[in-house]
């Protein structure tokens, strides 16, 4: 009988130590994210992205942290089934007025899975669905403020909830930038609506900051109907605030949110607060996706799997070989009732990739680091992954073992895969090519140019740039999503081929000039990527340049002088400097 107290004892500070572990790097995230605001006002830019990309690397660290010390506090490893059973009983009980139960709930899972065998992954020891609702949770300061218009009118609201956010930057001219939002809104609606008497402005208390703009983020309810906006706040060429624009189509709200684009900086007490908020207004945006923006990828991950094992009970295909060229470095299959292709390392690869694995893991991490500027597709990253062997069709099973071995093992009913990436579904550019009539190839491949022109002042460049491996999204842009040949621009050595000794010498099939492995000429890029006339017809109209070193050079240079390029998640005519302007323009016509 005495065992059973020192056994309770032993699992209450076992769970003590897991809560203290989480609670120390929820501690440390929002302590990041807080300090973007500061980072903002005192436009250090490159402190933002540092912040951005070491964040990353937060969950892993206090994973290993508080692994580390249940091996040396008790023994983890020699914990029998009874004791698992009992920490995770005392943990429960220990989320009940916790703000963020649902993320601790998967670093529970994460220090767990470093532990226990994964035969033990099951809901008996492991969070394999939420114990703790995640509903109605007190926050303070509260999740979102509301203001009343009927109180003190539209425009003194709109006044006072871009104040409340207290930027010490000054704003240059806040008046005229609350001109600009009430014409966009009263453009965007047709006329005001009658105020009823529920009208109320919600707004998100924290802003969310990324790259060199804060974006305020709410929706104004008025009787039955809600409509949504974002406010973009940036800093003007003299230094002073100045809000860039309004955006008021939930479709353009959710583009900010895309997984091709760097995470935001959001300082939450409770962040299933604002992904219940954020859902609302883009009621299609997958909670697994709002997550990972938010700079909570983990969670992310584990609500992703969860929506897929409860997708697969619902449907009945098969995971299929993804269509396209073959790559040389990944295995790639998908499931077509589902948007997304999974991505297996080969155990071999292509006689032309002088790379290893743990290269191909590196570049991955990579683009999850930088800014992605809406132009690499996010990835989301698994270890030893349980699916269900009858939904493999034969012929990927197959591929996998004869190219991927080592990446996968058959227990029982299931296929574990021992590393995988997931990536959101797209028609690769090549495909796409093919099947477009001339405005469509002239618009891809203007987009095409313009990606590579993005990540290359992001300090991306792509290494293997042929078509296949970038794909376009659902709405027209194209992004790259292969990355095992990704390299720093400032890494690089752009060079101009050397004019040839004698003229018969470029008639051969080999080179006249040297070039190391880190060595690029931008003028032999023409050659395996124009060779469709149409193609060539639209690259050379809209990114000749790109074929120049120059090009790649002057990028470089910039980027080394420390400059943070403008990206905008928007278009360019939805400015409202370019309002300004044409309102200036017509005004100096008038006179």
């Amino acid at each position: 009988m005495d065992a059973v107290p020192g056994e309770n004892f032993v699992a209450q500070s076992i769970a003590q130590a897991l809560i203290e572990g989480f609670n120390k790097h929820y501690r440390i995230f929002r302590e990041t994210s807080r300090r973007a605001k500061e980072g903002f006002e005192a436009a250090e830019w490159q402190a933002q992205l540092a912040a951005v990309r070491d964040r990353v690397q937060f969950y892993d660290d206090r994973v290993d942290e508080t692994v580390k010390r249940l091996h040396e506090e008790f023994d983890a490893d020699s914990l029998d089934d009874s004791t698992w059973q009992q920490v995770k009983l005392y943990y429960i009980g220990m989320l009940i007025r916790h703000k963020q139960p649902e993320l601790a709930e998967t670093f529970f899972n994460s220090v767990c899975c470093k532990i226990l065998h994964r035969t033990y992954f099951n809901n008996d020891y492991l969070f394999a669905r939420p114990a703790v609702s995640t509903e109605y949770i007190e926050s303070y300061p509260p999740v979102y403020s509301s203001y009343y218009p009927r109180d003190e009118g539209l425009r003194a609201t709109v006044r006072r909830i871009i104040e409340d956010f207290d930027w010490q930057r000054p704003f240059e001219d806040l008046d005229r930038d609350i001109d600009l939002i009430m014409r966009t809104a009263y453009k965007h609606l047709g006329e005001w609506p009658d105020m009823e008497v529920n009208c109320q402005i919600q707004v998100l208390y924290s802003a969310f900051y990324r790259n060199k703009t804060a974006y305020i983020i709410g929706k104004v309810v008025n009787g039955y109907q809600e409509y949504p906006f974002a406010l973009a706040v940036r800093h003007n060429d003299a230094g002073r605030l100045e809000i860039d624009t309004i955006l008021l189509d939930p479709w353009r709200i959710s583009v900010l949110f895309s997984l091709s684009r760097a995470y935001f900086m959001v300082d939450m007490e409770v962040p299933s607060g604002y992904v219940q908020f954020l859902r609302s207004i883009m009621p299609n945006k997958h909670r697994s996706e709002l997550y990972t923006m938010l700079g909570l990828g983990k969670q992310g991950k584990t609500m992703f799997f969860r929506d897929l094992i409860a997708h697969l009970r619902h449907s009945n295909d098969q995971f299929v070989i993804a269509p396209g060229i073959r790559g040389m470095v990944m295995l790639v299959f998908t499931l077509p009732s589902y948007p997304y292709v999974f991505k297996i390392i080969k155990d071999v690869f292509g006689a032309s990739k002088n790379m290893d694995r743990a290269t191909v893991k590196r570049k991955y991490l990579m683009v999850k680091q930088v800014d992605r500027v809406g132009r690499m597709a996010d990835t989301l990253e698994f270890s030893y992954a349980a699916l269900p062997l009858s939904r493999f069709h034969p012929e990927l099973l197959e591929e996998l073992r004869a190219l991927a071995p080592s990446s996968f093992e058959i227990e029982g009913d299931s296929v574990i895969i021992k590393h995988l990436y997931i990536e959101r579904r797209m028609t690769p550019l090549n495909i796409y090519l093919e099947r477009s009539n001339d405005e469509q190839v002239d618009q891809a491949v203007r987009e095409y140019g313009n990606a590579i022109r993005e990540l290359a002042t992001a300090n991306i460049f792509p290494g293997d740039m042929l078509w296949k491996n970038f794909g376009v999204t659902r709405y027209g842009r194209v992004v790259f999503y292969d990355y095992d040949e990704i390299e720093y621009m400032t890494d690089m050595n752009f060079r101009h081929i050397p004019p040839a000794p004698f003229p018969e010498m470029e008639m051969s099939s080999e080179p006249w000039y040297s070039a190391s492995h880190m060595d690029v000429f931008p003028e032999e890029f023409a050659t395996f990527l124009l060779g469709a006339p149409r193609v060539r017809k639209a690259f050379l109209k809209h990114h000749r340049d790109l074929l120049d070193a120059r090009f790649w050079q002057k990028a470089q240079a910039s980027i080394r002088s420390g400059y943070v390029e403008d990206f905008f998640p928007y278009p360019e005519e939805l400015r409202f400097c370019h309002m300004i302007a044409t309102r200036v323009e017509t005004e100096d016509q008038a006179a």
